[in-house]
């Protein structure tokens, strides 16, 4: 057997640069197209100087702070649509946990990332050594521990001929669509530096496609027939469309059928807005046309969604209580959920399959006429409250949130992409973010993480170089990283960035006073602080080398970002937005309010989530 001799990180750095993926156009590409890196002394000795041999071909990226170049990576993999990932690794210690963040966000929203972290030495003669946290009377437990419930596959590699054995298990289950999540590594000092005679055949070049696994015949059978018998049967998109690349079979099974078609929060432009079966987004952040569809429909097909309590209503949004569930998903765990109809297959092969056993079916078009005329009501609500000249908010000075998103919805083309996360952006951009094109929007809802928007827009870039990757960002998420910024302007890959400043964390001081509290350390007004001071965030981006202004008006909004269109580097346009104005239409949303208190609109409050739990769907 032919060998090589390698140190272990060598090893690891040209097996992943043997991997190759199929691409949406059919084209073979690096699996891995790049590393995001901060290095330390836990992997700058070793896994660095293997990086530094090959970057040229195989190109490491410098972040600012582990968490921001994990979530940089994460919105890679999401823009890449699963078909591609980045490697993000750390040294030990507090460069590691800052990645863990990252790890829940990629395992929540079923994305890959691939985790490489230093650790302590194997042998322990140096122990403790700098970074090392000593946990009493288990010797062998590092901070690593801390990303084994956060990520899909977990492994130290202890002897470097390990790498053998670990790198492909990590591989497959990032792109097993039904297992899909995030990867961690662990690779103690004395570990990597080690070598080992490996097989030269290891290193071959793999070319991976995803697989698409079709549905059991008997779950297919069971079905087709439950969605026969529907009257009112409705499709509830998720992100599993997007993963499968199935968004043109979507359309084409909603047209075929003529079933309405309800986007969860990662669902969003699985179908683009003007489609006249697209009823909008479901939910707590949805729109009342979507979740009176959702009402009454007596069939839900749920296609590659979790089926998360912002898209279910903390599962009221399903009024009918004769309402059955086909859950079609490659993962079992999703399409078993709350008693639905499993259908276990890859959203585009069960769509085609189960569109076939049909055949010639369709809903009747009276059902269809009532998704057009809700649908409509909710396009007209969401004209008249984004129009420039809406006098909605409290205070006419400042713009509302959905003034903004209006205006670079009004713009937008099929290569506008829009990402936000976290705060009170998700619920507008949900519901005023008017797909042109389809996989053309991400709001990172899954682990809700404030912070992901401007390193996954870097990401994002990355991924889609063609596109203009518009970042909604709130100033409170803003606050809490924002030196990616720097990133983009060192690394050349432009964002438009549109800071809405509504002094603090005004979505959750909207959710503490509507459940009967009074506002209280959400707010930079209502926190303990001797002077309220504005941020100048335009001054602060410029700082790192962005070109920013501030505007006041939505006049003074659109024109700018006609200016941040044209710009050859990272834009940042910023605003101060109301703090009192939302998109209204959502749905019931369960949180914990107190049984006891001495506040008399806490107990009403209490009152209505006691009211609105009768109309969960427990067990039906």
């Amino acid at each position: 057997m032919q060998t090589v001799r390698l140190t272990t990180a060598q090893a690891i750095v040209r097996y992943l640069m043997a991997q190759k993926t199929v691409r949406d156009d059919g084209t073979v590409d690096k699996l891995f197209p790049g590393v995001f890196a901060i290095f330390g002394h836990g992997n700058v000795t070793c896994l660095g100087h293997a990086l530094e041999e090959v970057k040229h071909d195989f190109p490491t990226w410098r972040g600012q702070n582990e968490q921001g170049m994990a979530l940089a990576a994460t919105g890679f993999a999401k823009a890449a649509r699963r078909r591609q990932i980045m490697v993000a690794t750390s040294s030990i210690g507090p460069g590691a946990t800052n990645m863990v963040t990252a790890a829940g966000v990629a395992m929540a929203n079923r994305l890959p990332l691939l985790l490489l972290s230093g650790d302590t030495f194997q042998s322990r003669i140096p122990d403790p050594v700098l970074q090392q946290v000593e946990p009493f009377g288990e010797p062998s437990t590092t901070v690593n521990d801390a990303f084994r419930p956060v990520v899909r596959y977990w492994d130290r590699l202890t002897r470097p001929e390990q790498v053998v054995q670990s790198l492909p298990h990590a591989v497959h289950t990032m792109l097993d669509p039904a297992d899909c999540g995030p990867a961690f590594i662990g690779l103690p000092q004395d570990v990597q530096a080690e070598a080992y005679d490996y097989p030269v055949r290891f290193f071959d070049e793999a070319v991976h496609e995803i697989r698409r696994p079709r549905a059991d015949s008997g779950e297919l059978d069971r079905a087709t027939a439950a969605v026969r018998s529907a009257t009112k049967p409705l499709i509830i998109a998720g992100g599993g469309v997007h993963w499968s690349l199935a968004e043109a079979e979507l359309a084409a099974f909603a047209e075929v059928h003529n079933i309405p078609v309800v986007e969860t929060v990662a669902g969003r432009a699985t179908m683009v807005a003007a489609h006249p079966l697209n009823a909008g987004p479901i939910g707590v952040t949805g729109c009342t046309s979507a979740n009176a569809l959702a009402a009454e429909a007596d069939v839900v097909i749920a296609v590659g969604t979790r089926l998360q309590d912002f898209s279910t209503g903390s599962w009221t949004v399903f009024r009918n209580e004769s309402v059955r569930f086909v859950g079609l998903n490659t993962a079992r765990f999703d399409a078993t959920k709350h008693q639905s109809m499993p259908l276990v297959a890859d959203a585009r092969e069960g769509l085609a399959d189960l569109g076939a056993h049909l055949d010639d079916w369709r809903s009747g078009d009276e059902w269809a006429a009532r998704c057009t005329a809700e649908t409509s009501q909710y396009h007209a609500y969401i004209d008249k409250i984004a129009a420039k000249d809406s006098s909605a908010s409290d205070d006419p000075a400042l713009p509302t949130y959905a003034q903004v998103v209006g205006v670079v919805d009004r713009a937008a083309d099929d290569k506008t992409y829009a990402l936000t996360a976290a705060g009170g952006l998700p619920g507008e951009l949900v519901n005023g973010w008017r797909a042109k094109a389809v996989s053309s929007f991400d709001a990172e809802y899954g682990f809700s993480c404030m912070g992901y928007e401007i390193a996954g827009g870097w990401g994002a870039k990355m991924a889609r170089p063609e596109s203009d990757v518009v970042v909604f960002v709130g100033d409170g998420s803003y606050m809490m990283m924002n030196s990616d910024l720097y990133s983009t302007v060192l690394t050349g890959h432009k964002l438009i960035v549109i800071v809405c400043d509504n002094g603090g964390f005004a979505v959750i001081n909207r959710l503490q006073v509507n459940q009967g509290g009074v506002p209280f350390n959400n707010l930079i007004a209502d926190s303990r602080v001797t002077e309220v001071v504005a941020v100048d965030f335009a001054a602060h981006a410029a700082a790192m080398g962005c070109e920013s202004e501030t505007v006041h008006t939505i006049d003074e909004l659109e024109s700018a970002y006609e200016r941040a269109r044209a710009a050859e580097r990272t834009y940042v346009i910023a605003l101060r937005t109301s703090a009192d104005d939302w998109t209204e239409g959502g749905s019931f949303w369960e949180v914990g309010v107190p049984e006891v208190s001495n506040r008399p609109a806490v107990l009403d409050a209490r009152a209505e989530v006691v009211e609105g739990k009768v109309d969960q769907r427990v067990g039906w």
